[in-house]
């Protein structure tokens, strides 16, 4: 079958691989659509990062790139192991994309989604979504019920954005301020808004993202280059500030614009993955007792993410920006998000062509 396969920094290859056989407790997916993420074009740019490099096998998979690529996707049952149950061969499916040890603290917390060996199917090893087939165990698997597999590749994305929406703890009716209106920055804006926030703010420099806020759920769009953000965002809200920022962009002015963004003993959320260490003013943090917040993937929000699509409090149809097939990978997906990527919010890319 055909896969896309990372060889190394700007390496990526359609390969044809053997289908993967599907074991106890495992489900093969015949994937229909897979989306392209901030972190796959990372790892094209700057990696591996995440992905393991040779002489360093991940701990759980044992492997080293080449690997199979792709994390948000979604497709149809084909096969199922032995033992399982819940869900039957031709039911549409989301993965939840994670390999964890089950054993460390964080697992037996119940929070894996940091788990101290945490790896993710499509970056960790011979799994992944940018492929005809792939093999998951059957607790990653998601019923979509009546979703259509396009929109069931954005629940993934969109489970990031609720995730650190629901780390917040932001109350109900309160302000929150998004800083950054790529993909990652609008699911957390459709989120806050799903979620009962009074008034999202959306901080934001590119024209083409800007148009994009307010459709994700933004009330209001600052530019940075063109006012305060800190002071606008005083004047929004009666002088106090926000009570939570998230901050969606990786970039050290952006964090220290987030941080003076809130109120007195207000939080702010850090989601993006930075490609380098940050700079933080600590005392900017400490004279305001304000707390920073990391934000990984998500737990055990799947299900309500996937609700939230099927009763259409959340529009995810209108992120998809592009569709293409395996083939067009690298230069319909990862070329067109780098250099266009004020267009795009979301390509998705169809591992058996498109019909």
């Amino acid at each position: 079958m055909k896969a896309a396969r990372y060889h190394g920094r700007g390496d990526i290859r359609i390969d044809e691989v053997p289908e993967p056989e599907v074991g106890p407790n495992q489900v093969k997916v015949s994937v229909d659509w897979c989306g392209i993420c901030g972190s796959d074009l990372h790892e094209f740019l700057e990696g591996p990062l995440f992905i393991p490099p040779p002489g360093s096998p991940h701990p759980l998979t044992g492997q080293t790139l080449p690997v199979v690529m792709g994390h948000e996707f979604a497709g149809t049952v084909a096969e199922l192991g032995a033992g399982v149950d819940g869900v039957s061969v031709g039911d549409r499916v989301a993965v939840e994309p994670y390999y964890v040890c089950g054993h460390c603290a964080a697992c037996l917390e119940g929070r894996y989604n940091i788990c101290r060996s945490l790896g993710f199917v499509g970056l960790s090893g011979a799994q992944g979504g940018f492929a005809e087939r792939c093999v998951v165990d059957r607790r990653w698997v998601h019923p979509l019920g009546g979703l259509d597999t396009d929109i069931g590749a954005l629940v993934e994305p969109l489970a990031v954005g609720y995730h650190a929406v629901r780390l917040s703890a932001l109350p109900e009716g309160a302000t929150a301020v998004v800083f950054g209106a790529g993909p990652i920055g609008l699911v957390t804006m459709a989120s806050l808004r799903a979620t009962g926030a009074g008034q999202v703010i959306a901080v934001e420099p590119a024209a083409a993202r800007k148009g994009k806020a307010p459709e994700a759920g933004a009330n209001v769009v600052l530019d940075p280059t063109e006012v305060d953000v800190p002071a606008a965002v005083r004047d929004l809200t009666g002088g106090a500030g926000a009570e939570v920022a998230f901050e969606c962009a990786g970039l050290d002015a952006v964090l220290a614009s987030a941080i003076a963004s809130v109120r007195p003993g207000g939080t702010v959320v850090n989601v993006a993955i930075w490609g380098q260490p940050a700079t933080v003013s600590m005392n900017s943090l400490v004279m305001s007792e304000v707390a920073v917040v990391g934000s990984l993937a998500y737990r055990d929000d799947h299900p309500d993410t996937i609700r939230l699509l099927t009763d259409g409090t959340v529009d995810a149809g209108r992120f998809i920006t592009g569709r293409i097939g395996l083939d067009e990978l690298v230069e319909g997906g990862f070329r067109q998000l780098i250099e266009h990527k004020d267009e795009h919010v979301k390509i998705l890319v169809s591992p058996r062509g498109l019909s």
